[in-house]
């Protein structure tokens, strides 16, 4: 691999089919952002600014000027990465940066993490500390998953320990599919979570979660799409990750890093997982008839409707709330929107956190891909909220383990692969101890009886 012009750079590892397909999305979107074409060189384009734009965060740059995503693809098996291999972007990826098993994780935690996974994970990591060794000043990894694949549990779990392991305290974000209540792709996507939640809990920073069933709502009811495929899901998602990683890649008024997002959105270890919120979310048809003020904006990312996970933030306590703006912003406008949200009794913060609000403010106006169903807009703003909410779709999900696992239904499968029944327990009283956390939390007072150990892991000590 050839050496590269560096700067704080971050690898995006996209694990499993979800991972791979948001990792489609994602690359395409920030391929426009930045004026790079499908075969990895610039737009010639006097528009291209380098002076604002530090794009050697996500992409190295060859000696001949072609840029190469800092990235991997992972799969178990081939049928998905094969897709990247002789898709429209197959010019750009690295080929040793695309790899592929030749058999599936079958949809179970155990065979990912266990069996199939672990043939694979030492190449995985050997590619990984190429990517690490071309940069100047690692900052952290982004790695992309679904929590009930196979692959994206099972094999996300062991590739995340490796990462713990060797690149220790180094933050790890997740951008992580989330479990549905009403659909879903598989019987066992409980099981293959909550295993998964219980490995990763103590070696990941931050988890931002997307739900598909509340992102078809979005489609449906905001985009005017009767039928949303993967592809306009997936390019959904990809604007909300563009966002929250905007800062990183282009310059801003007030910018946000990857520990930064740790310090201020995570008040204890375990309680990881911000609720996202986007707006404006208007379909093309509709961009040019709609005023979308950064009051509309920020008044929108407190509504059910606008997030991607089905909870019900008005019924709990926020932590934390962090507001990314994107264009023509002004912190003036933010400022009186900002005093406009606290006047609101449905946005409750809990007593111990008063201030509550962080800000980052970046000039680069959000792009749309030619032909998508999002319009164009002049400014947006992507919240990311630490509410005790969230404990909603932990609660549903640990029910629906319960039914299963009372009559032990599928543990065979399991058991099968190497894996000691005793895993699935221990996984249960972790997640329950999340629960309580969550619960005590949005108590109005902090009990006094309570340790600060009891936050920092009930069943695993977690350190950043």
């Amino acid at each position: 691999m050839p050496q590269y012009k560096g700067s704080r750079e971050v690898i995006s590892i996209h694990v499993g089919q979800a991972g791979v397909q948001i990792g489609n999305a994602c690359w395409e979107l920030f391929c426009l952002e930045h004026g790079i074409q499908p075969d990895g060189y610039h737009v010639e384009d006097d528009s291209y600014d380098e002076e604002t734009e530090t794009i050697n965060t996500f992409f190295a740059e060859t000696a001949g000027g072609k840029h190469v995503p800092r990235c991997l693809f992972v799969d178990l098996e081939p049928t998905v990465v094969d897709e990247v291999r002789t898709g429209t972007y197959r010019s750009l990826f690295h080929p040793e940066q695309l790899l592929s098993g030749k058999e599936d994780a079958a949809n179970c935690y155990a065979r990912g993490r266990y069996t199939i996974g672990r043939e694979m994970i030492d190449v995985v990591m050997d590619r990984v500390k190429r990517l690490a060794e071309n940069c100047n000043g690692l900052q952290g990894f982004v790695i992309f998953h679904s929590f009930g694949g196979g692959t994206g549990s099972g094999f996300l779990s062991l590739l995340m320990e490796r990462l713990s392991t060797e690149y220790g305290k180094k933050p790890k974000l997740e951008f992580a599919i989330y479990p549905a209540p009403q659909v879903s792709t598989s019987m066992v996507e409980p099981y293959n979570s909550i295993l998964m939640t219980h490995t990763t809990l103590e070696h990941s920073d931050c988890t931002f979660m997307v739900d598909n069933e509340a992102i078809y709502d979005i489609c449906r009811r905001n985009l005017d799409l009767a039928r949303p495929t993967y592809t306009n899901l997936n390019r959904l998602v990809a604007q909300i990750i563009s966002s929250i990683t905007a800062s990183l890649r282009f310059e801003g008024a007030l910018n946000v890093d990857l520990t930064e997002f740790q310090t201020n959105l995570v008040p204890y270890p375990r309680i990881h997982f911000p609720l996202v919120t986007y707006a404006p979310l208007v379909s093309a048809e509709r961009a040019s008839h709609e005023q979308n003020t950064v009051a509309d904006m920020t008044h929108a990312c407190f509504e059910p409707g606008y997030q991607m996970v089905k909870c019900d933030p008005r019924r709990g306590k926020y932590m934390a709330v962090c507001l990314l703006y994107r264009g023509d912003v002004v912190p003036k406008d933010i400022n009186s929107a900002i005093a406009s949200v606290k006047t609101k009794r449905t946005v409750q913060f809990v007593e111990w956190c008063p201030t509550g609000f962080k800000v980052g403010i970046n000039y680069q106006p959000p792009t749309v891909v030619p032909g998508g169903d999002l319009g164009k807009q002049t400014r947006s703003v992507c919240m990311i909220s630490n509410t005790t909410a969230i404990a909603e779709a932990w609660a549903r999900l640990d029910h629906k383990f319960d039914l299963m696992y009372a009559k032990r239904a599928f543990v065979h499968w399991y058991v099968g692969e190497g894996m000691e029944e005793g895993e699935f327990s221990e996984a249960r009283e972790d997640m329950a101890a999340l629960e309580k956390d969550y619960e005590e939390i949005g108590e109005d007072e902090l009990p006094d009886d309570i340790d600060d150990q009891s936050y920092r892991g009930r069943s695993a000590a977690s350190r950043f």
